[in-house]
């Protein structure tokens, strides 16, 4: 069974609430269709619900079962606008400005208000808008999760390797968000990952934090940098398998691991890749994906307090439908408190 079919199952299990702001996309009204046929999240779709359907019905799609909203005439639209005025009355926010914000045709900000307030489970967008614009908006409204500062992403790397990671599942991160997380960073990173890791799959995470050292190998303060990334996690989550600095072979073949770090409770048998800034994290994926025929699903963003999920703008269908099964997935699942 595919790692795509188990978390679509997951999803069907324990349906949550999604939110799609963008739709007036055409792949987002074909997506919302299969959603809610395959029963894989309740969904919200925002904007004008005579142009939804006009726009669904002039291409053959039932949104049977999807609700639609318009964020300008919706009864929470003043609470939002209050709260998001609160929120952000720090930055000199204003109720107007915030209306304007909640009313805007991209529908980001009223999306992530509902997501925060529990209206919604989460998010998926990104068919049309930015990545940039998508996470701006999640950070302002959602927020990050309790302990954790920073937002990222992770790839779930399928490769052709059952002696890989988890009968060859790899998450690799971050992949996608962050150029040059700092200690305090890096550890959060590698605890949001491996509570996710255990999400998906049901199984522990055994994390290792990659360097071009292992333990000691090497001196160099971006060493330093996964030391003191590798102390900050044990402190903050000592429930988890976290381990560094490794190299790449060293967290992944056993033959290795038993001459370099011997003692490791995660070298050799890593099925989580903590790389120590983007450079090393966008690369590696697109090797693996690229030269071992992996298949690379993501990026998966977190961090956040509840999940929001970016698209890219060359998105498919059902590409779409995937990213909402993993966010409904996501939104079950509600991890250690760090």
């Amino acid at each position: 069974m595919g790692l795509i079919t188990q978390i679509k199952q997951k999803a069907h299990r324990n349906l949550q609430t999604v939110v799609l702001p963008e739709s007036y996309d055409m792949r987002m009204l074909a997506a919302a269709e299969k959603v809610a046929h395959q029963k894989l999240a309740r969904l919200i779709m925002l904007g004008d619900p005579d142009k939804i359907r006009s726009d669904a019905d002039t291409r053959g799609i039932s949104l049977e079962g999807v609700e639609l909203v318009n964020p300008s005439t919706s009864p929470k639209l003043d609470q939002y606008v209050a709260d998001y005025t609160e929120l952000r009355k720090s930055k000199g926010m204003t109720e107007a400005e915030a209306r304007k914000l909640l009313t805007e045709a991209d529908n980001l900000y009223f999306a992530g208000m509902m997501v925060r307030s529990g209206d919604a489970d989460g998010e998926v967008a990104g068919a049309t808008c930015t990545t940039g614009n998508v996470l701006k908006a999640a950070f302002q409204t959602v927020g990050p999760a309790k302990g954790i500062k920073t937002v990222s992403s992770f790839f779930l790397m399928v490769t052709r390797n059952p002696l890989f990671g988890e009968n060859g599942v790899v998450f690799f991160a971050d992949s996608a968000v962050n150029p040059n997380p700092d200690a305090q960073a890096l550890a959060e990173i590698a605890i949001a990952t491996a509570d996710n890791f255990k999400t998906f799959l049901d199984v522990e995470a055994r994390v290792a934090m990659l360097s071009f050292s292992t333990k000691g190998s090497a001196s160099h303060p971006d060493c330093d940098k996964v030391i003191q990334a590798l102390e900050i996690a044990h402190r903050m989550r000592p429930d988890l398998q976290i381990d560094g600095e490794l190299q790449l072979d060293a967290a992944l073949f056993p033959s290795v691991a038993d001459r370099k770090a011997p003692d490791s409770r995660v070298a050799g048998r890593a099925n989580v890749l903590i790389f120590p800034n983007l450079d090393a994290g966008n690369i590696g994926y697109k090797l693996v994906e690229r030269f071992a025929g992996a298949d690379a699903i993501g990026p998966v963003i977190q961090g956040l307090a509840r999940p929001v999920n970016d698209l890219s703008r060359g998105c498919s269908a059902d590409d779409i439908v995937n990213v909402v099964a993993i966010t409904s997935v996501q939104a079950s699942y509600k991890p250690a408190q760090a």
